[in-house]
């Protein structure tokens, strides 16, 4: 693991996160016995725009019904489960945190989702995987702490299958402007590591995969923080993002909002297509 990793792997582990989430589950009302993904919903997709960003994505990727997809960065599981649970694809997820890899397994079983979903603790540089196993790959707001980015296109190259589907869904840089911090995948600059739309083309272009589709979701975002403020002025609720993000969600979310409204990132939407 290099010190980068490292840094990441720190920056993400906080400690008993499956318990935290079961007691804010209860706190809720929610039946632990016969949990459902909405159950989650508030803590399962910790990406900009949650489960509704999932799902467009979801729609950019259309798949025959028994297709095999790899989560490259799955957190704790959200965006697998969302898919599994909305189309007939099994996914497999790896991300570089065991903590949250626990979580995904856990709450998978929880859902009675953990017959399609699978989780692996593993760098997205270096997947235990064969070559070409996949029908498609995903990642959602992973890139920005990965500085070898040609490495981590090249890889998800290799396990995937020739023709198949790669849906990126990541912050990405905007202007000249430095980055305000901390933010949710970085307290400094030291571990964030975005790129430009124009940069992720040449970096796909270089990986074999021909892009589709690029798409710049800051309306989206900004409607989306919008309703979370919204939603959180009588403080935070027992379950949120908030539970992963620690003590500086409050910060780091304003932080990232402010970013994108002054232009200096953007989410986008990057889908292409593996080379036959």
């Amino acid at each position: 693991m290099n010190k980068i990793e490292k840094i990441v792997k720190e920056h993400y582990a906080v400690g008993n996160l499956a318990e935290r989430i079961l007691e804010g589950l209860r706190a809720t009302g929610a039946d632990i016995d016969n949990l459902t993904i909405d159950d989650i919903a508030a803590v399962d997709e910790f990406h900009i725009g949650g489960r509704k960003a999932t799902q467009y994505v979801i729609s950019k990727m259309p798949l025959m019904a028994k297709a095999h997809v790899v989560d490259v960065g799955c957190g704790i599981g959200g965006a697998a489960r969302t898919i599994v649970s909305q189309t007939g694809y099994k996914v497999t997820g790896i991300d570089l945190t065991p903590e949250y890899i626990e979580v995904a397994q856990t709450l998978s079983r929880l859902t009675g989702l953990d017959d399609r979903t699978e989780f692996h603790a593993a760098s997205a540089l270096s997947m235990p995987f064969e070559d070409a196993t996949f029908d498609a790959a995903l990642t959602i707001h992973v890139a920005m702490n990965i500085k070898e980015r040609d490495a981590l296109y090249g890889e998800i190259a290799r396990v995937t299958k020739p023709g198949a589907v790669f849906c990126i869904y990541d912050v990405m840089k905007k202007g000249d402007e430095p980055v305000t911090f901390p933010v949710p995948w970085a307290q400094s600059a030291e571990a964030s590591h975005l790129v430009s739309p124009d940069q992720m083309t040449q970096l796909l272009h270089a990986a074999g995969f021909e892009i589709s589709d690029v798409e710049d979701r800051s309306e989206f975002a900004m409607e989306f923080f919008k309703q979370s403020q919204a939603a959180a002025a009588n403080g935070p609720s027992a379950l949120g993002v908030h539970l992963i993000m620690g003590a500086t969600a409050q910060e780091k979310l304003q932080n990232v909002r402010q970013n994108i409204a002054d232009g200096r990132m953007a989410p986008v939407l990057i889908v292409a297509r593996r080379k036959a």
